[in-house]
Parts: structure tokens; C-alpha cells; sequence
């Protein structure tokens, strides 16, 4: 293969690729729409409720060193969270709220 023939073989690749990556934003974009005007039956919203984090903690019996190491949190961030400076967000409050309704659940899951 010559160099010519290998840089529009290259050329070809990057045109297929970034046309994939232009279709999988176009659809993102176009679900997001579709959720913001409730036009978007497969979207499932799970509401989450805010937590306390030390009464979670203090119902499994476990030190912040125990239940930070447990779930995959800092003890910082813990720390952090009981004292009220900061609030869970995102994957952190999904988490909480599963160990405060299943933690036995979610301490089998992250034992394998």
C-alpha cells in the first residue's frame, strides 16, 4: 500500500467515525428536547430524596472510616457531607439513597 492510498484509507476511517459521532449527539440532542417538551416516553426519572448521611451511617453501626471505605467514599467527603458544608450530588446521592433503603443490597454487590 502507498502513502497515497494509506492517507485516504486513514481519510475514509476519520469521515466514518466522526459521522458516528455526529448521529449519537444528533440523537442525544434530539432525546433531550424531546424530554424537556415530555415528549419522551422512555425517559425514566427517579426522583431522589435528600439524605442524612449520618443517621444512614449511624444505623449501620459503623465508624466514618468503616462506612467511607464501604461505599467508596473519602472520609473528607463524608466528613464533609454530615457537618452539612456540602450536599451529595449525582451518583453520590443515588448511592446513598440505596444504602439507606438496601444496604445489606449494596455492601453484597461491592463484596462481588
Amino acid at each position: 500500500m502507498n502513502w497515497l492510498s494509506l492517507s485516504a484509507f486513514l481519510l475514509k476511517i476519520m469521515v466514518i467515525t466522526m459521522s458516528e459521532f455526529f448521529d449519537s449527539i444528533k440523537q442525544g440532542l434530539t432525546e433531550a428536547v424531546q424530554y424537556s417538551e415530555n415528549k419522551c416516553p422512555k425517559a425514566v426519572v427517579h426522583p431522589l430524596s435528600p439524605v442524612d448521611v449520618k443517621n444512614i451511617r449511624f444505623k449501620l453501626e459503623m465508624s466514618q472510616t468503616e462506612f467511607a471505605s464501604s461505599f467508596g467514599i473519602s472520609v473528607s467527603t463524608l466528613r464533609h457531607w454530615e457537618r452539612g458544608d456540602r450536599t451529595p450530588q449525582g451518583p453520590a446521592l443515588v448511592l446513598l439513597n440505596v444504602v439507606a433503603k438496601e444496604p445489606q443490597a449494596v455492601l453484597d454487590a461491592l463484596a462481588g
